[in-house]
């Protein structure tokens, strides 16, 4: 589910149905039902694996519950302090983001009381103040929770009682040490429950009144699928569950085709979001800012511009072509799908150029005009002293200088080499953008996979069933026993998690742990096998250490900081149950028509994507077209058809 459009996949047990339908602003559940009512059979029944932007958007816009933070006495202002840093360096004017609990709601308790029997006066106390203040929900931080949870989850269960607002009880939302990155977790958590559990359970309602949807399951930022309950009561950790689904099919995609590193690339009509996947996995941090919150949710790395197709061109008080953030959204939307929009889009840019089919009919229903879209640029050009060809192609020349500067912070700015990995284009707008992005690169070629326009609802379908759990233990070579009883609880707990929460036993287990020199602020994360001596895990780190840093201490003591543990059930559907690939019959030519890039215009064949059968070979400048999405190659591009249906492109 995007700003723009919805994306819908099917899969019936023999056959892939695929499309997309308008976002409805003010009810997303509404455009998630519509696009699945249009892809159920009548009389038909489904599971519906979701993936949506609501929490998102919601932090984004600071729609959320009046939250009150209550903590130990004296450390009400942690929050606000954090860890003292500055957003950038060298720009005296950009400030930190607000925090989520405003001063007047932050209460200090005394936690001695909490534990005891003087625990229901505190409870009563902080229950005033809520009550008072109007609070909406309430997150419970106490400085030494993630040790001993007791006291904390205590005042919790107490204020759910006395207040009736949802409650985000630290310990139970991550148990980890560093206090401000945990209190800004639960804070996240409780500011944003309200909000979340309205649209489920706006969906769940709407799903129910279908009478064809079954079981609901939503994707959660590491990559896996969690129930509608579990999504409600913890909805951090599905701040980044629109792109996940496309990052799992990439790096499976990627796996199936020997492509051991790959960046996704996954544009739409709203922002674009760049992820490193390695060995056929995905990156996953356990500790990142969302909108300038600290959240330690475990997610997939992904890295999100604010450059989508959507995205609004204009000119900055210098004259200067900017583009984006701000988009033009679904409604509206550019200028070219004339509902009223008049602002110039990159969408609208891709059609003066003729790498859009002024014939075609987005989403199946959204005609494009390109008269409209050429007076939105005649009218941005006026303001630049350009004509609108030469405005169109600034705007593609700037946004084009965003997405590759995303892809440089997943990849050199981590220490890797773009040159070294191949870029996996999907999204509405991916394969418009791909090449130019990789060739400025260096990178090594594009894959368009196949279902690119609705690549992240595809992916859902690829996504099993997962718990995570994390558990700070702070172990060192004098204490070592400790890690695998740590371990081999954490590991019980995420089994039971993922069994009460999906109904099926974990498929697969992983345990991880964040390590680090004595001494060192961050850690390493290290896979685990239980069980496994110390000094195996001390290599293993040294080994990682040294890729990742540059350099390795070999002699120098090492402390286990905080133990993870992944399970994962069976999903939906594996690359291997898919059809073998057929096209469809017909030609694949469709003609051509002028398209105008950086060297001029140039006459670009067109293709019909379904219908090249695997082996087949186009090269540019061409227009390989699809019903989701479109693909862009230009003069001296080279695309071949995979087995699989994926456009590999070199150059």
């Amino acid at each position: 589910m995007g700003g723009t459009f919805t994306d819908v996949a099917s899969w019936d047990g023999e056959a892939m149905t695929v499309g997309k339908v308008p976002s409805t602003p003010r009810d997303q559940s509404e455009g998630v039902m519509a696009g699945a009512g249009g892809a159920v059979d009548p009389g038909g029944r489904a599971d519906l694996l979701h993936g949506t932007t609501v929490a998102t958007n919601a932090l984004l816009e600071r729609r959320g519950a009046r939250t009150l933070l209550v903590t130990d006495a004296g450390f009400e202002s942690l929050i606000e302090i954090a860890r003292q840093d500055r957003p950038s360096l060298y720009d005296p004017f950009a400030d930190r983001a607000r925090p989520l609990a405003e001063p007047g709601l932050r209460m200090g308790v005394d936690v001695g009381a909490v534990g005891h029997d003087d625990g229901e006066a505190a409870a009563a106390a902080v229950a005033a103040v809520a009550r008072d203040q109007g609070v909406e929900a309430v997150a419970v931080c106490l400085m030494y929770s993630y040790a001993d949870s007791a006291a904390e989850r205590a005042l919790a269960e107490r204020l759910r009682v006395e207040v009736g607002v949802p409650v985000s009880a630290s310990s139970e939302v991550v148990a980890e040490f560093r206090e401000y990155e945990r209190f800004s977790t639960a804070v996240l958590n409780a500011f944003l429950s309200p909000e979340v559990a309205r649209y489920m359970g706006s969906l769940a309602d709407r799903a129910g009144r279908s009478g064809f949807i079954d079981e609901i399951s939503v994707m959660r930022s590491s990559g896996g699928l969690v129930s509608l309950d579990h999504a409600s009561a913890f909805p951090a950790s599905i701040l980044l569950s629109g792109p996940a689904g496309g990052v799992v099919a990439a790096a499976a995609l990627g796996e199936l085709m020997g492509t051991g590193t790959l960046i996704s690339f996954d544009m739409g009509g709203t922002s674009t979001d760049v992820c490193r996947v390695r060995r056929g996995r995905p990156e996953v941090t356990y500790n990142r800012e969302i909108a300038g919150h600290a959240c330690l949710m475990p997610s997939v790395a992904v890295h999100t511009v604010g450059a989508g197709g959507g995205s609004v061109a204009w000119a900055d008080p210098g004259g200067a072509l900017r583009v984006g953030p701000r988009s033009a959204g679904a409604d509206p939307g550019p200028a070219c799908y004339g509902r009223g929009g008049t602002e110039p889009t990159v969408t609208d840019a891709n059609l003066v150029l003729g790498r859009l089919d002024p014939n075609a009919r987005l989403a199946g229903t959204v005609a494009l005009r390109s008269d409209l879209a050429t007076g939105a640029f005649e009218r941005l050009g006026s303001q630049l002293s350009l004509d609108p060809v030469e405005a169109a192609l600034g705007v593609v020349a700037v946004v084009e200088s965003h997405m590759t500067h995303a892809v440089r912070a997943v990849s050199v700015e981590q220490g890797t080499d773009p040159r070294n990995a191949v870029l996996m284009a999907f999204g509405g707008a991916g394969g418009l953008h791909a090449s130019a992005l990789a060739r400025s690169l260096e990178m090594d070629g594009v894959i368009v996979p196949p279902y690119a326009g609705v690549f992240s609802a595809f992916g859902l379908l690829l996504s099993p069933p997962r718990a995570d759990a994390a558990q700070t233990v702070n172990v060192t070579a004098t204490d070592r026993h400790r890690l695998p009883a740590a371990a081999g609880d954490l590991l019980a707990t995420a089994r039971r998690r993922i069994e009460a929460d999906s109904g099926q036993p974990a498929r697969t287990a992983a345990l991880i742990v964040d390590m680090r020199y004595v001494g060192q602020a961050h850690e390493t994360s290290v896979p685990y096998t239980e069980g496994e001596p110390w000094e195996t895990l001390c290599e293993r780190f040294h080994g990682l250490h040294a890729e990742r840093n540059g350099f390795a201490r070999p002699t120098d003591p090492v402390e286990a900081v905080t133990v993870r543990a992944e399970t994962v059930g069976s999903a939906a559907l594996d690359w291997a149950d898919l059809p073998e690939f057929k096209p469809e019959s017909g030609d694949a030519r469709r003609g051509s028509r002028a398209v105008l890039g950086r060297s001029g215009p140039a006459e670009a064949e067109v293709w019909w994507r379904p219908a090249l059968p695997a082996g087949a070979e186009v090269t540019g400048p061409a227009i390989i077209a699809e019903g989701e999405s479109t693909t862009y190659l230009a003069d001296g591009d080279r695309a071949a058809v995979h087995k699989t249906g994926a456009l590999r492109i070199e150059w």
